[in-house]
């Protein structure tokens, strides 16, 4: 098997990646660091957990000049995914002397000022605040040689492609772009042919969505049955767990029932504020919290490896999310589970996912003998038509004429006595 001695790495980073424990690269890795390596543009297109991160941040480690300013860039379409790029670069550049800095919204702009003052050499960045710096001259491109777009459909559903637009006309002609993405829309292909110079295609496992190492399965119930059902799957899970939901109300309401069941539980959705959300993600990573209840801001580029078991309690509304929410566990080669909750109305919606998998998934409707009872309004079953007139009462008959209520102002027997102004001379007025 191929070591990464054979890539054409320096010692410097070989000695880290010995002491991390990396020593076989996987094929992405294999395949893209000697491309990298000779300058050359990639497009990669591997799924999540296929170590595509150290497949463009090594190369750019031994590219870039220390104490040269700003050299390489790479935008994350999260926040979460920024820092977690930003740990696993700081950690192969331990021997290096190569400075990291991360620029992301809702953190305080002094922080990063402090971070840029230490002139780092590369930059992890979300795109709206990146554009904020160099409108304010904070940072400049000047000596610009890497670009990284990691997770590039994700910044595109997420309109960002302008703000990349943006930021890549702003950097230096000669340099070395690495797009990386789960998928190949159209949008992606044509911001490569204007951006990049006949770029390299890596495709590793491009078309496998089955979700390898993952053992998966599913259980049809009533919406009002998901809580007990999950307690039930937590109960057996031996080690971390993620829940997905679909809106940020269920997020905190699955989150308030594990909390009452004593669960050490932590929560990341779009409303809490970046404080709580880095918070959140720091005790779930430090194995402080066992579960995290999250929407699926926290379904991309997170490398968690101690989670074991992932629950869809909502399936989600694309196709594509339902792969990248499994892929939180059997990171690096690992095994791992994933069990989806589908109510009784998302179940046409889970078929169309069932038929992009490419595995065998456990019907665990079967397995535990719970049966499936859908309510169909047009099976209900209807009452036989019975004649309206046998049960009518019939209708008392009125002995006079009803009157409309204004004749009865006009047919009034006590005539009203107007006051008269010489009244007010002869009596006191109350």
């Amino acid at each position: 098997m191929t070591k990464f001695a054979k890539l054409g790495l320096e010692k410097s980073l070989l000695s880290v990646l010995d002491d991390i424990g990396f020593d076989t690269p996987f094929p992405i890795q294999e395949r893209a660091i000697p491309v990298l390596l000779e300058g050359d543009d990639v497009i990669g297109q591997a799924h999540t957990g296929t170590g595509k991160t150290a497949a463009y941040s090594l190369p750019m480690l031994q590219l870039v000049t220390p104490k040269a300013g700003i050299q390489g860039v790479i935008m994350a379409p999260t926040r979460e995914l920024a820092i977690q790029i930003t740990g696993e670069i700081k950690r192969f550049a331990k021997n290096i002397g190569i400075k990291t800095a991360t620029i992301y919204g809702g953190q305080g702009m002094g922080i990063q000022f402090d971070a840029l003052r230490k002139k780092p050499e590369i930059l992890v960045a979300t795109p709206g605040r990146l554009i904020d710096h160099l409108k304010r001259g904070t940072i400049k491109f000047n000596n610009i040689k890497h670009v990284v777009l990691d997770e590039a459909d994700v910044m595109l559903d997420m309109g960002f492609v302008d703000d990349i637009e943006f930021i890549l006309d702003l950097t230096p002609e000669e340099k070395t772009v690495s797009l990386w993405s789960a998928t190949m829309p159209p949008e992606i292909m044509r911001l490569a042919e204007t951006n990049m110079i006949s770029p390299k295609r890596i495709l590793v496992d491009a078309d496998d969505l089955s979700g390898a190492g993952i053992d998966q399965s599913f259980l049809i119930i009533k919406d009002k049955e998901k809580m007990k059902f999950l307690f039930d799957f937590l109960d057996g899970n031996i080690g971390q767990c993620i829940v997905f939901c679909s809106t940020k109300m269920r997020t905190r309401t699955v989150a308030r029932e594990l909390y009452k069941a004593r669960e050490s539980v932590v929560t990341i959705e779009g409303d809490m504020s970046q404080h709580k959300r880095e918070d959140s993600m720091q005790r779930f990573r430090k194995s402080k919290a066992d579960i995290l209840v999250a929407t699926d801001v926290a379904s991309r580029g997170i490398d968690i490896p101690a989670v074991a078991l992932v629950v869809n309690y909502d399936i989600p509304n694309q196709d594509m999310v339902y792969f990248h929410r499994i892929g939180r566990t059997a990171r690096a080669g690992a095994k791992g589970r994933a069990i989806t909750l589908v109510s009784y109305s998302s179940v046409a919606e889970w078929e169309a996912i069932k038929k992009q998998t490419k595995v065998k998934m456990t019907d665990l409707n079967e397995k535990l003998g719970i049966k499936i009872s859908i309510p169909d309004p047009l099976k209900r079953r209807s009452m036989p038509r019975q004649n309206f007139r046998q049960f009518r009462k019939p209708m008392k008959q009125f002995t006079r004429r009803r009157q409309p209520s204004r004749d009865q102002y006009e047919k009034r027997t006590n005539k009203t006595e107007y006051v008269k102004r010489h009244n007010f001379n002869q009596k006191r007025r109350w």
